[in-house]
């Protein structure tokens, strides 16, 4: 049975749908690696430590058989003995538990990182979809999880069956062998036979965690319009945008124009360009820009120009350098302080004469 939804869903997932598939506890993980990961340590654990551990077990036997058996029974005696007791069998294993412990707090670190999500813990009612149900029975993630349990039990009994048929020689040499060396070597060939299952295992987890990453990020890939929405709200909607830019440039339009009439002369190309200038001097360095545009905006600058007696002067070339390299507030740069020393001196001359 096919699934519509994944189907629909042919965009790469954003950083963001990421975090928040993270916060619902949506992450690749393979439960097969955990699983592998601690029968792996926890057999490597028991090998070197299992000497240590064989010595504390058969110091307790010991103890209980020879000196407790002399010791009158009671409530006290009772609590003693089997309290020594606990506490000498919970040391003889931490370290296995030990070893355990820190192989699964590492498969998950490994796998997921640090991460605590509560969403994953609550009830989850679109699962109780009849049609969903069928789905995930008939999916692809289930028919790999059945696989994989197939798998394991076939490449598990394979590599026991195996190990055990090369060791089958050595069982006819135990007849000769005193009961410490005959217990010796099952310690030895069961250390081996764990270590040889838990590396089945661990081929099977690394398929495991490979298809769990491949389903996950198939999982979490978008449609074209969630990718559009997600855009929009982490970029902003672009008509709102285009809008917000539009006032943006109408205000600063207008404040321009306000301050037209403030302005020393205004510099034109006849009609293309107009740049409005104003020196004050011990305020300024240079001569500012007050206001610039072209064609309508060029004509509006002209128009205010005139209302207020603001003197123009025809200079094509300086008005389009102005233009294209003077921000509107910026002083003019050095390299063009002499055309514009001439532009302000004429019209100086002209206010004189007047």
């Amino acid at each position: 049975m096919p699934d519509y939804d994944r189907d629909q869903k042919t965009e790469h997932a954003t950083p963001r749908r990421r975090e928040e598939a993270r916060k619902k506890g949506q992450t690749a993980r393979s439960q097969e690696l955990n699983t592998a990961l601690v029968l792996l340590l926890g057999a490597l654990t028991l090998y070197v430590t299992g000497p240590i551990a064989s010595g504390g077990l058969r110091h307790i036997f010991s103890t209980c058989l020879s000196d407790y058996i002399h010791e009158p029974i009671s409530i006290q005696s009772s609590v003693s003995i089997l309290s020594g007791a606990a506490t000498a069998a919970i040391m003889a294993i931490a370290p296995l538990l030990g070893g355990v412990f820190v192989a699964g707090a590492l498969a998950s670190y490994g796998q997921v990182g640090f991460m605590v999500s509560a969403e994953s813990l609550g009830p989850k009612f679109e699962r109780l979809d009849p049609a969903r149900g069928l789905r995930r029975l008939f999916s692809v993630k289930s028919l790999v999880k059945l696989g994989t349990s197939v798998a394991k039990v076939a490449l598990v009994g394979a590599a026991a069956y195996l190990y055990l048929r090369y060791r089958t020689d050595d069982v006819a040499l135990l007849v000769d062998c005193s009961i410490p060396a005959i217990y010796e070597f099952l310690c030895r060939w069961s250390f081996e036979l764990v270590f040889v299952i838990a590396m089945a295992f661990l081929l099977i987890a690394i398929a495991d965690y490979a298809f769990q990453r491949w389903d996950f990020e198939r999982d979490i890939r978008m449609t074209k319009q969630e990718l559009r929405e997600e855009l929009k709200r982490s970029e902003g909607d672009p008509l709102v945008k285009s809008r917000v830019r539009q006032i943006q440039r109408e205000m600063a339009s207008r404040r321009m124009m306000q301050d037209v009439p403030e302005a020393d002369v205004v510099v034109k190309n006849p009609t293309h360009y107009a740049v409005a200038l104003r020196y004050e001097a011990g305020k300024n360095l240079a001569p500012v820009v007050l206001a610039k545009g072209m064609n309508l905006i060029a004509a509006k600058i002209l128009e205010i120009a005139r209302k207020h007696d603001v003197p123009e002067v025809d200079n094509k070339p300086l008005a389009q350098t102005l233009y294209k390299t003077v921000e509107i507030g910026a002083e003019v740069p050095p390299a063009l302080y002499k055309a514009v020393a001439k532009v302000l001196a004429y019209v100086y001359q002209l206010k004189a004469k007047k």
